[in-house]
């Protein structure tokens, strides 16, 4: 049995349960200070410290005892034996702030190319939907991503996994999507495979060969909807390569009733749904996510209130892409008013070659503090157990309990205030992934 111990932890601060947390919930944060977190075999075994009561708990009025504490011990160090003898492995921490390990719930990161061109058009007022009729946009990475071999996307993909994991991701879910045909879609979905095999980041696969029309079906998108549904899902599904399905319902790319096909077929055959929705207009994406009880529906920026309650009825979680907003120069979607409606709020990179091209989690983090206006805590949440949720890892991802995978991030900040508030450095001191240190 391999033992880890991280002590001298200043603040240990993290969301609690194995639930998506919604409303007043998602300002919910537990923190304990002068703590310790035991790990067995990638698996946190105890966690030590003091409680600072309910005033410290979150930004509003929480009553302590309110939260599920079973899975925490909060005796004080002081009448606790942890003798570094008894560890593999002892890391100091330094008086550092401790959280859970992040997880970015919505990425595009098996591509071939960049689309680095595409800059000058953006500078000269073209949009999204004008570079996609141009022929470039997604059909331009198609084209690079149906060149590329295995091994050059494997490679490419391996080394952003390396870099998110050292700014504190320790679980992603990756889209495929950029090849719109058997083999190439197969070959990305392939590729991630590989990727859950060989790199330590928790991994979950959805395939999104609905993200947007192929050239050799221009003109034929529901044709192709019924040949992804009929032909390509089901090989998919009987090879394991995916656990859910995504479709993009937009404006000229695939409408609400042609998304509803693709998202249906996907659940009579068992997969968990997501879908890009209302990014540029309100097409009925975000209703039919709440229609079908989607895990999480994407983007947001355009929903309207009927969208809003439809996600809230149907336990939606909001995957927000504040990144994606910043770099288009979009408007930014409405988050404080999903909390306040009790929707849970998610935050992710959306990185991919074209509307956002970073990975970076952290600044997402800073992003959505100053234009979504989320407290802190709120953005721990958004970031760690929400997203771990909407991809189906709650269960052992998303916070610091007795149970969960020993995920963790140590800051080289005393508070999570100061990792929301400085922005363009990583301030990830220390990743630990499954009692292991990777960075």
């Amino acid at each position: 049995m391999s033992k880890t111990l991280i002590k001298n932890i200043g603040t240990l601060q993290t969301p609690v349960g194995s639930y998506s947390h919604g409303g007043s919930s998602q300002g919910e944060n537990r923190k304990l200070f002068n703590a310790a977190i035991v790990i067995e075999d990638g698996v946190i075994a105890a966690i030590h410290g003091s409680d600072s009561g309910s005033s410290d708990i979150h930004s509003g009025n929480l009553d302590a005892n309110s939260l599920d504490a079973s899975n925490l011990d909060v005796r004080n160090l002081d009448a606790i034996n942890l003798d570094a003898d008894d560890f593999d492995t002892v890391i100091d921490a330094e008086g550092m702030l401790v959280t859970p390990g992040l997880f970015d719930g919505h990425t595009h990161l098996v591509f071939g190319g960049y689309r680095q061109h595409e800059l000058a058009m953006k500078l000269a007022g073209a949009d999204y939907l004008d570079i996609l009729r141009a022929g470039g946009g997604i059909m331009d990475t198609v084209r690079k991503t149906r060149a590329a071999s295995f091994e050059e996307l494997y490679e490419k993909s391996k080394s952003f996994l390396d870099e998110m994991m050292s700014l504190g991701v320790t679980g992603c879910e990756i889209k495929s999507g950029y090849g719109l045909n058997r083999d190439d879609e197969i070959k990305a979905l392939e590729v991630i495979h590989k990727l859950q095999e060989d790199h330590p980041m928790d991994i979950v696969p959805t395939f999104m060969g609905a993200h947007a029309v192929p050239e050799e079906y221009k003109g034929r998108g529901g044709e192709y909807i019924d040949w992804l549904c009929d032909e390509l899902m089901p090989e998919i599904k009987e090879r394991n390569l995916a656990e859910y399905v995504d479709v993009f319902c937009e404006s000229e790319v695939f409408d609400r009733e042609e998304s509803k096909r693709y998202l249906e077929a996907g659940k009579r055959l068992g997969f968990g749904l997501k879908i890009h929705a209302d990014e540029i207009d309100a097409i009925g994406g975000s209703e039919l996510a709440g229609e079908l009880g989607a895990d999480s529906a994407e983007h947001l920026i355009a929903i309207t209130e009927e969208g809003m309650n439809a996600l809230r009825d149907g336990q939606t979680t909001a995957m927000l892409l504040p990144a994606t907003s910043f770099y288009l120069g979009k408007t930014y979607a409405p988050a404080r008013q999903m909390i306040e409606k009790g929707i849970p709020v998610a935050m992710a990179s959306d990185f991919n070659p074209g509307s956002c091209p970073s990975l970076n989690l952290q600044l997402v983090m800073n992003i959505g503090c100053l234009k979504y206006k989320l407290t802190p805590e709120e953005v721990l949440t958004a970031v760690t157990i929400n997203p771990a949720c909407a991809c189906n890892r709650g269960d052992k991802l998303g916070t610091l309990e007795v149970g969960k995978q020993g995920d963790l991030v140590i800051w080289n900040a005393s508070d999570f205030e100061t990792v929301c508030y400085r922005f363009g450095s990583n301030l990830a001191k220390c990743v630990v992934k499954a009692g292991v240190i990777q960075s």
